[in-house]
């Protein structure tokens, strides 16, 4: 069922490097988004690898990805006519992969193959995505690992990116070459923070200090917690954490910092 348009759209990118922790930071963003208010929901797994899907608790039998794929082959075999509205049928093959779940709805992008003269459908696939998101109130989009995605721009028209960290000096590193990347490429957001995450005591007071040289707000930091990672092991869904999980709860801070809840 699509979602009716909303004048307050938002539009909030989950990045990082690999392993620091988005896709947790997104479901549990989720999880407090769906607790404290109404708003009609997207959920854009934007990371190849898919993980998202399981760590919410629901289940997958097709990407995006797979979709332009299809399409991809079809042009390239010309089974579609040159006069074929293309940009349609991808549209209707997107609409395909939607999975709606009771509060919220989830796009996974999953991997496209190959560039070339499939330029077309990497391009007509960005602005489908574009235009889906304005149906929604709020797009909450877990990104891919590292920088590609600001390379290639996909991370265009977010209002609020979130660049998260673990206690590593490449995590931090990562972190201020994709503020740096964003100005390059002329991409420009509202706001931008650093949250840090899986911090032991005694490693959080540096990253205040690593924030301001940056040049980023922080937004704050993300305590071990061993329930997350029970839950992670065992396949639970992280939607269904404790409300007094100390992950649940640091996040629920953040959120409340940066004006989500």
């Amino acid at each position: 069922m699509m979602r009716s348009a909303s004048k307050s759209r938002l539009v909030i990118a989950i990045a990082g490097k690999g392993g620091t922790g988005k896709t947790v930071l997104t479901a549990l963003t989720l999880k407090l988004l769906l607790k404290h208010n109404g708003r009609k929901i997207l959920v854009v797994d934007a990371d190849p690898a898919t993980n998202l899907p399981d760590v919410l608790g629901m289940s997958l039998e097709k990407t995006v990805g797979m979709g332009a794929n299809e399409l991809k082959k079809k042009i390239g075999s010309d089974e579609i006519p040159p006069g074929v509205d293309k940009k349609g049928l991808l549209e209707g093959l997107i609409m395909q992969t939607l999975v709606e779940a009771p509060k919220f709805d989830l796009l996974a992008m999953g991997r496209t193959e190959g560039e070339g003269c499939y330029c077309l459908v990497n391009t007509l696939l960005t602005d489908i995505i574009d235009t889906l998101s304005k149906n929604y109130d709020l797009t909450l989009m877990d990104m891919e690992a590292g920088l590609e995605h600001l390379s290639r721009r996909t991370d265009r028209d977010v209002d609020l990116l979130i660049v998260i960290t673990d206690p590593s000096k490449m995590g931090l590193e990562t972190a201020k070459r994709i503020k740096d990347l964003a100005k390059e490429v002329h991409i420009k957001f509202q706001k931008i923070y650093l949250v840090g995450n899986m911090f032991p005591p005694g490693l959080e007071e540096t990253l205040p200090e690593q924030a301001e040289s940056f040049g980023i707000e922080l937004g704050g930091i993300i305590p071990v917690d061993p329930t997350v990672a029970n839950f992670s092991m065992t396949g639970r869904p992280l939607l269904e954490l404790p409300d007094d999980s100390p992950a649940v709860m640091a996040v629920e801070k953040i959120l409340e910092k940066i004006g989500l809840l």
